[in-house]
Order: structure tokens, then sequence, then C-alpha cells
């Protein structure tokens, strides 16, 4: 299996905890007593997974870039980690924030050539539908 392919898969099939907690913010699931803390949290992780991608772009060079790409790296982290400790409400606003940042910040790599060029496509859908599930449980406060 392609490289590319299999990212797509991994990718896609992380959105089901997006779609599934965004969707249970409107109705009752049996076993999620807290479907916007949960949200919360595994937005914030896969947040973090993102910004990571910029981690392995900056110990792939010796550059200026490296720095910025390393400096990049870690503030989804930070950001993700806050995100779980204020508001309900503001939590939602500076992840939906973060995930289309970091999709800019994607973009620039991108164009700079650090990423292959399967990478950004996928993550424009990803990051749309994350955005859209953030969104949709964000409405519900």
């Amino acid at each position: 299996m392609k490289l590319s392919r299999l990212a797509n898969l991994l990718g896609y099939a992380g959105l089901i905890p997006f779609i599934v907690f965004s969707l249970s913010t409107w109705i009752t699931l049996p076993l999620v007593d807290e479907p916007h803390f949960v949200l919360l949290t595994y937005a914030a992780v896969i947040l973090s997974f993102m910004g990571a991608v910029h981690w392995g772009v900056a110990m792939s060079r010796s550059s200026e870039v490296a720095l910025t790409q390393l400096a990049l790296s870690v503030i989804p982290a930070v950001l993700g980690w806050l995100a779980l400790l204020i508001s309900t409400f503001h939590g939602y606003v500076l992840l939906i924030t973060c995930f289309i940042a970091l999709f800019i910040a994607d973009r620039y790599a991108a164009d700079a050539g650090l990423l292959p060029g399967w990478y950004l496509p996928m993550r424009a859908q990803l990051t749309a539908i994350v955005v859209l599930c953030l969104a949709a449980a964000l409405a519900t406060l």
C-alpha cells in the first residue's frame, strides 16, 4: 500500500470520533456522559498530532526553515492543552482557530516544497470536516 493511500485511510478514519462526538452533542448517545469534554479532548490530541508534522519536517532539515518548523510544531500542543483549561465555548473557538491556522501553516510548508504533494489536498478536506464538527458542537452551547 502506498504511503499516501494509507495516510488518507488513517486520516479519514480519524474523523470518526469527530463526527460521532459532534453528533452526540446534539443527540444522546449511550456511554457518552460528557460529549463536549470528549470532543474537545480528542480535538486537542489531534491538533497536537498535526503540529508534530512540522517537527518531522524540521528533523529532516538543517536550516533556518528547520528552526521555524520546530518552533511551529509545539504551538498546537500548547494551544490544544489550553483549550481544555478554558470554558467549553472558548475551547471550541480556540480549537477551530488553531485547526484553520495550522492548515494555513501547512499550506506555506507545502508551497515551500516541505510536504509531499498529496498531503495538502487531504488536509484541506480533513480540516474542513473537523472545523464543521467543532462548529456544530459549539452551536449546541
